[in-house]
């Protein structure tokens, strides 16, 4: 085998080095890339409802959605006291007395409480 001269095979590295740069050029250059890029681009971060808004929706969203399993469970268990403070009189007596410090007219009422330990 008989070598070639080093300009040889340097040309022809050369030639595919070029060749593979107008395939990357001509793939670049093309205008439905280039339409496809700028329509992408524009979507996910110029439109009023680009990528970080609709994040930002969607956490909100989330946050609302467990203020809402919350509150459906608060509602749950403020009916189930309505109906036993409607229902048995010795209950809506000891609500009232806890949480509003109803008395009767002859009791005096001493409130403890505990000292916050700092």
């Amino acid at each position: 085998m008989t070598r070639q001269p080093f300009f040889c095979t340097f040309a022809r590295s050369l030639s595919i080095q070029t060749m593979i740069f107008q395939k990357i050029l001509r793939i670049i250059t093309n205008r439905y890339l280039i339409a496809t890029l700028a329509f992408l681009t524009w979507i996910t971060v110029f439109d009023r409802n680009n990528l970080f808004n609709q994040w930002d929706l969607y956490q909100k969203m989330q946050d609302l959605n467990t203020e809402k399993e919350y509150y459906i469970q608060e509602i749950k268990k403020d009916r189930q006291t309505s109906l036993e403070l409607k229902t048995n009189l010795q209950n809506l007596e000891k609500f009232a007395r806890e949480k509003y410090l109803m008395k009767k007219e002859e009791e005096d009422i001493f409130l403890v409480i505990p000292e916050k330990k700092e």
